[in-house]
């Protein structure tokens, strides 16, 4: 946290924050805790436009993260932003465990990461995750506790889009949006099975707009196919949106009636994205 502090900004009034005895203070008086698992809370106050995945929904993320299935996808993360920068910060959406930032970090020692998510549960263990991993709970609909220019890079993976605010934080002219989004192809074998939440057909029109501001540079698919068990089929539900529609024990039934073992189509787009 200490090394991330310079970049973070007061979500009150934007104001420089400063670490002290397990607190962040700005210069208004505005003051912020760090928890003693580590990771600071820097919300505005009053109820987010989201919530936070459960301790339940964490603990299957990180077991089916953990066994590798999305592998592939951390890796073209990693060297995404190889191809960016060496050193900075990076900033993770709704970054959760910390997985995909973690996997950003690892080869690259000049680079930081900053993980903003609203889950206490996934705040905990990213904290943990690295030793240049910050954590922090903030909600990203909201103005980003970062200050301005202060991103070499942001990662949005499967998660929100804050077009003004990601437009924002990044530094003028180098800074760059890695962006992860599903195809209508993604786990489609799981879809009618499990009752998985389809891709919006409209999303491709959803996300320019919410992007308005921002140019896209490159975009690459990454698509494989990935063998999983019924634990992984469940896991992989309940992880995920699906897991606020269906009762845990009917996803845990509907993948054990699937066979021993299914071939699953991972298909998602990774695109970067400079300031217009």
């Amino acid at each position: 946290m200490e090394r991330v502090t310079p970049a973070l900004a007061c979500p009150v009034c934007t104001a420089g924050l400063t670490l002290g005895a397990g607190t962040l203070r700005c210069s208004g008086g505005h003051a912020f805790d760090v928890a003693r698992q580590g990771y600071a809370s820097l919300q505005r106050g009053g109820a987010p436009a989201v919530t936070g995945d459960t301790a339940a929904m964490v603990a299957a993320r990180d077991a089916f993260l953990g066994r590798g299935h999305y592998a592939p996808l951390a890796r073209a993360l990693r060297d995404a932003v190889a191809g960016v920068t060496d050193d900075g910060l990076c900033v993770d959406l709704a970054g959760g465990t910390g997985y995909y930032l973690r996997a950003v970090l690892e080869d690259r020692p000049g680079l930081l990461g900053l993980d903003l998510d609203l889950s206490k549960p996934a705040l905990r263990r990213a904290a943990r995750a690295h030793e240049r991993l910050a954590a922090a709970a903030a909600d990203v609909w909201q103005p980003l506790p970062v200050r301005t220019g202060a991103a070499a890079v942001v990662l949005s993976v499967f998660g929100p889009r804050n077009g003004p605010e990601i437009r924002r934080v990044l530094a003028p002219g180098v800074g760059r949006l890695l962006l992860v989004a599903p195809t209508p192809a993604h786990l489609g074998e799981l879809v009618g099975p499990l009752g998985l939440l389809a891709v919006d057909p409209r999303k491709a029109e959803r996300l320019d707009a919410r992007l308005k501001g921002l140019e896209q540079v490159t975009e690459t698919a990454v698509t494989y196919r990935a063998s999983m068990g019924h634990a992984d089929v469940a896991e992989l539900a309940l992880m995920g949106p699906s897991a606020h529609h269906v009762a845990a024990d009917e996803l845990r039934a509907r993948a054990a009636a699937l066979p021993d073992r299914v071939h699953v189509t991972v298909s998602v787009t990774l695109s970067s994205f400079a300031a217009a």
